[in-house]
């Protein structure tokens, strides 16, 4: 068993919670720009498509310093919601989790969008005809029908959160115990003399984590499929 210090611990907690609130906070938000990609064509899909999937193709750093300069203390959305609601983004772990939650937002978006356009649309259109309003239509068939594709985004934007480091760091900087995570703890162990052994500690540990996502995104996506097709 790994023999982790306080500090390897902190980052790894920090890590967890980042990921969960980053995962928690974008989901809902994922789940009405995939309904709009995936059922919905108006002027502009184009653009909010490309703005949605950007940070996939964005250098990481880019989006961190492009937070920063939204959320910043001196951003006009950081200087408004800091005046207004007394939210600070820039530094803080609660930046860490904006900067995880962007960085794996097109993979949510991306998973649930697939899922909805699998849905078989006479399901709904049957629902609608026996008198079901359309939020109860989508409560009651849509949102089963795409359950694993939900669970399957969650679990990778959770993977991709838990080992984000680019925008992170540019966004809230490296600071023990408040904005340094999983990846960025390793990049300073590596950086000092002698802290290659824990940081190889905490590479295990990130191998550990992503793998057991990925497995159990894997495992939930392949029984929510079986149970949707009565298999």
């Amino acid at each position: 068993m790994l023999d982790l210090s306080p500090d390897e611990w902190t980052a790894i907690l920090l890590s967890l919670r980042v990921s969960t609130v980053a995962v928690a906070c974008s989901l809902p938000f994922a789940l009405i720009i995939a309904w709009l990609l995936a059922r919905r064509r108006f002027a502009g899909i184009v653009v909010l498509e490309g703005l949605v999937y950007l940070p996939l193709t964005l250098p990481p750093v880019v989006t961190g310093y492009m937070l920063l300069l939204l959320f910043g203390r001196a951003g006009w959305l950081g200087a408004f919601l800091n005046a207004h609601f007394g939210i600070v983004f820039a530094f803080r772990w609660t930046g860490a989790a904006l900067a995880a939650a962007v960085m794996g937002f097109p993979l949510m978006v991306r998973s649930i969008r697939l899922a909805l356009e699998g849905v078989d649309r006479r399901l709904e259109e049957a629902a609608a005809t026996l008198g079901a309003a359309p939020p109860l239509v989508f409560a009651s068939v849509t949102l089963p029908l795409i359950g694993p594709g939900i669970i399957a985004g969650a679990i990778l934007a959770f993977a991709r959160s838990m080992g984000e480091f680019g925008a992170t760091i540019t966004f809230v900087s490296n600071i023990p115990g408040e904005t340094q995570t999983l990846a960025t703890a390793i990049y300073t162990f590596t950086q000092v003399p002698g802290g290659d052994a824990a940081a190889l500690r905490l590479v295990a540990v990130s191998v550990v984590l992503s793998l057991a996502a990925l497995i159990l995104s894997e495992q939930l996506d392949r029984r929510g499929w079986r149970r949707v097709l009565g298999r």
